[in-house]
């Protein structure tokens, strides 16, 4: 379904956030017979609905908005409308066509778009392929789930997008070149299970995309492809990291060294990954990485990592304290602890608990000398979870400054303390980057 196909159609954009709205602007240039705007969850927070929003759609709160929804020819839902919504499971019932501006975007921007998925590193992989087709003079237009809703962005000749499961789940298009990063239970609650998350998160590679580009060291991503065609990055026949001409590891295309892995300056294996990833994609789109190898190194040693994942903070008590708020599954957490192996280690954990299964995190620490602080709500839990492994200290605090107090009494010199919290942030903070100020204000209030 295009935009173009709901002119003179009765349509209904269910949210009222930065999706909803980018969705009410660009289906009213299409002339719908009868659009209107539904918001099942204002409150306080809520912006407000004025000006050409509201001259273009009303907008309906509260239980009424269920029958604007259910009488509509198409409904088009925010992502954060989650499949196990009562209402959503009522649509699909009553066989209304449910869409997002997603899909409604990519049916007439796919043959132009790179897309990135994955239960992590999709972030800092979309961000690195953008970066480094922009250096080799291939001009993109980067966005998605970094916070431009797709129904927002300028026409332009190529498209770099990340792209969250929610936004995969409505695809009935997939973009040229599909990516992959990682799959592992994350967002359950919102998608129903473990099984139907797998499915809406590959829903990306189920239209007929061009080119598959997957992280080839994923067991689980292994698992759910089977022996379906694509680029596994991370093996020998594609791009990789071995032994290079100087004896340290570089990273290669096929049996072509490339560049060393130190100019990569993003610490941890899984970032090693997200860069073959990315190089695989260059490949994939005609770049010849080999006769530009010098260029892509000076433009992968120039990449800023993204705030927020393992993000280095300075010190002067020569600790370093490293923010990785957007942690929020064991998985991630066990990646950032895999970044600083062989150093004294510190791990703040706790958030939001959704009842998650901690003992994966258990299992990886087995052998790990560590120690782990909890924090509410989901601390105490993820503690009691590691209870009994002989190498791993425990710790409860009340709240993450008093966790940073902590960590700083029990890290040893030239140790690391990681928030990587296993958790999401609502419930304490306003959002992530809150928790992120409340951890970098700590950390200063208690240097000496």
């Amino acid at each position: 379904m295009r935009l173009s196909d709901l002119r003179g159609r009765h349509v209904a954009v269910w949210g009222a956030g930065r999706e909803g709205r980018a969705a009410v602007i660009a289906i009213a240039a299409h002339g719908p017979a009868g659009l209107v705007a539904v918001d099942d969850s204002a409150n306080f927070l809520s912006l407000p609905w004025e000006g050409p929003l509201a001259a273009a759609a009303p907008l309906v709160t509260g239980e009424e908005g269920f029958d604007r929804l259910a009488a509509a020819d198409v409904v088009v839902r925010s992502p954060g409308v989650p499949n196990t919504h009562p209402w959503m499971v009522e649509l699909r019932r009553r066989g209304v066509a449910v869409t997002q501006g997603s899909a409604l975007w990519m049916a007439d921007h796919a043959d132009r778009t790179v897309g990135v998925t994955g239960s992590k590193g999709k972030s800092t992989t979309s961000s690195l392929i953008s970066h480094l087709l922009t250096a080799m003079d291939r001009p993109n237009v980067f966005g998605g789930n970094i916070g431009v809703p797709l129904l927002d962005l300028p026409e332009a000749e190529r498209y770099v997008l990340e792209l969250s499961s929610y936004q995969c789940a409505d695809l009935t298009d997939s973009p040229r070149v599909a990516v992959v990063t990682a799959l592992f239970p994350e967002h359950l609650d919102a998608h129903g299970g473990e099984r139907e998350y797998y499915r809406d998160k590959l829903n990306l590679i189920a239209h007929g995309p061009h080119t598959v580009v997957v992280n080839g060291a994923d067991p689980r991503l292994a698992v759910e492809l089977g022996d379906r065609a694509a680029v596994r990055a991370g093996s020998p026949d594609t791009t990789h990291v071995a032994t290079g001409p100087d004896g340290t590891p570089w990273f290669h295309l096929r049996d072509a060294p490339l560049f060393p892995r130190a100019v990569l300056p993003l610490v941890g294996r899984h970032n090693e990954g997200n860069l073959c990833v990315a190089l695989a994609v260059l490949d994939a789109l005609g770049v010849d990485v080999v006769a530009r190898r010098d260029s892509l190194a000076v433009a992968v040693a120039e990449f800023q990592g993204l705030a927020h994942r393992l993000t280095e903070i300075a010190d002067p008590s020569g600790l370093t304290f490293v923010d990785d708020t957007l942690a929020t599954s064991p998985y991630a957490a066990m990646h950032a602890i895999d970044a600083y192996e062989g150093r004294p280690l510190t791990v703040i954990v706790g958030g939001t608990d959704r009842g998650l299964d901690y003992a994966p995190l258990r299992e990886h620490l087995a052998e790990r000398e560590i120690t782990v602080i909890g924090i509410p709500d989901s601390g105490a839990r993820i503690v009691e979870a590691l209870a009994g492994l002989a190498a791993v200290r425990t710790e409860l605090a009340d709240d993450l400054v008093a966790a940073v107090g902590l960590a700083r009494k029990l890290t040893p010199a030239g140790g690391v303390v990681l928030l990587s919290p296993a958790a999401p942030s609502y419930g304490r903070f306003r959002n992530f980057e809150h928790r992120s100020e409340v951890f970098a204000q700590a950390v200063a209030d208690t240097a000496r």
